[in-house]
């Protein structure tokens, strides 16, 4: 059982498999392992961290939980809110769609629907925070948020013979990112390079990394709405100067492709979100790395972060396409 942040209470995430997977590695070039985090009870890596900041926010006598979310942070809130016995209320923006919404009150969440992108929910949901005994549950942006998802990395260490050359995730407001590299640092494996993926439209990160600076988007045009923050988190971008990231944009056409590609190869549906990270090992990316001198060559082994996501269906994997053009 891997080590787990935070006292003795027993989380609300599973540990997920490692899993190899041979159409991956055809693709990629190299041995690529899979961490599952699409089995998660809600469906993505999220209850990780916000779970692990409900437990804690509840220790301290919270009384109720209030959450900004395009989707799948206000559903990992709404679980462990229900775990807990604790009211909660969650702002998701227009653009999150039908499903997040009816899953978050399927859990006994109030929901209110509020602006175009993350950014306006996160603004009315600072507003509500001043009913007395209410407790902020930040998607992405909270030091108990990146504690908890450094599990994911020791659960890497428990299951992995030998350490990857490296990892492969998908960015969005950089929680993930930050949760990993501080569990890289807790293991000792702070010299693997993250290969951080983006979608064209949502590429708040590698903006962020080419001024040296947080940087907002005017708007998300990407269909991969849960990478959907305009700005990173401040400490996205202090990780870059603690490990090797590599920043990697991929079209929306990829990210849905991957999507499309990795259910056939291994029967799981997954997000665009999380297709950003699947494209670079589809599209010869990780290749393209190696010439530029970027990866190591040979590479051993790599693991991929599927980070899965709840917001997805068959019905929405055949509109996206249609609405990219895609045969």
């Amino acid at each position: 059982m891997a080590a787990q942040p935070g006292g003795h209470q027993k989380p609300f995430h599973v540990v997920s498999p490692v899993l190899e997977s041979l159409p991956l590695s055809k693709a990629a070039g190299t041995k690529v392992f899979m961490k599952l985090e699409n089995v998660q009870p809600t469906g993505s890596f999220k209850i990780r961290g916000i779970g692990h900041l409900c437990q804690e926010a509840a220790k301290k006598g919270c009384r109720q939980f209030i959450c900004s979310s395009g989707g799948n942070a206000g559903v990992a809130a709404a679980y462990a809110a229900k775990k807990l016995g604790l009211p909660i209320t969650v702002v998701i923006p227009s653009t999150s769609g039908s499903i997040p919404k009816r899953k978050l009150e399927e859990l006994g969440a109030t929901v209110e629907v509020y602006g175009k992108a993350f950014d306006d929910a996160n603004r009315r949901a600072q507003e509500l925070l001043k009913t007395e005994g209410c407790v902020s549950i930040h998607p992405f942006d909270d030091p108990l948020v990146w504690q908890g998802h450094t599990s994911l990395v020791w659960e890497l260490k428990d299951s992995l013979e030998t350490k990857p050359d490296a990892i492969v995730l998908s960015v969005g407001g950089g929680g993930l990112l930050s949760g990993v590299v501080e569990g890289l640092h807790q293991v000792g494996w702070q010299d693997i390079p993250i290969i951080a993926a983006e979608t064209q439209g949502a590429h708040s990160f590698q903006e962020a990394l080419k001024a040296g600076q947080l940087v907002t988007l005017p708007d998300i045009t990407s269909v991969a709405k849960c990478l959907g923050a305009k700005t990173v988190a401040a400490r996205a971008l202090e990780c870059a100067q603690q490990c090797q990231i590599i920043s990697q944009v991929v079209e929306d056409a990829e990210a849905v492709g991957a999507v499309e590609q990795f259910l056939d190869d291994e029967r799981m549906l997954v997000e665009p979100a999380c297709g950003a990270a699947l494209a670079t090992l589809y599209t010869g990316r990780l290749q393209r790395l190696q010439r530029e001198g970027q990866l190591r060559t040979p590479l051993t082994s790599v693991v991929v972060v599927v980070c899965g996501g709840s917001n997805i269906s068959s019905a929405q994997l055949r509109a996206m396409k249609g609405q990219l053009g895609i045969e």
